[in-house]
């Protein structure tokens, strides 16, 4: 099993359970160091800040639950 990483979705029916994703990875220095964060292509939906890059950019969705306002997506990112 890969590492499940949480996105917020704005919009619903961007992507859906099962579906297959690419990641864009950015960094971002902060006062805790450097923090990694995902964006779902083509901007579907955003990550929090990670401590530790992932070692790969691609998973898939496993979960899409609705929130207050937003869209919670869980991902299960592909072990290389």
């Amino acid at each position: 099993m890969g590492q499940m990483v949480d996105f917020t979705m704005e919009r619903e029916g961007l992507v859906k359970e099962g579906d297959k994703v690419e990641l864009k990875e950015d960094q971002a220095l902060t006062m805790s160091g450097m923090m990694y964060y995902y964006t779902i292509k083509p901007a579907v939906a955003m990550s929090s800040n990670l401590k530790k890059p992932l070692k790969a950019l691609t998973g898939t969705v496993v979960k899409v639950e609705p929130q207050v306002s937003i869209y919670m997506v869980t991902v299960e990112i592909d072990e290389e």
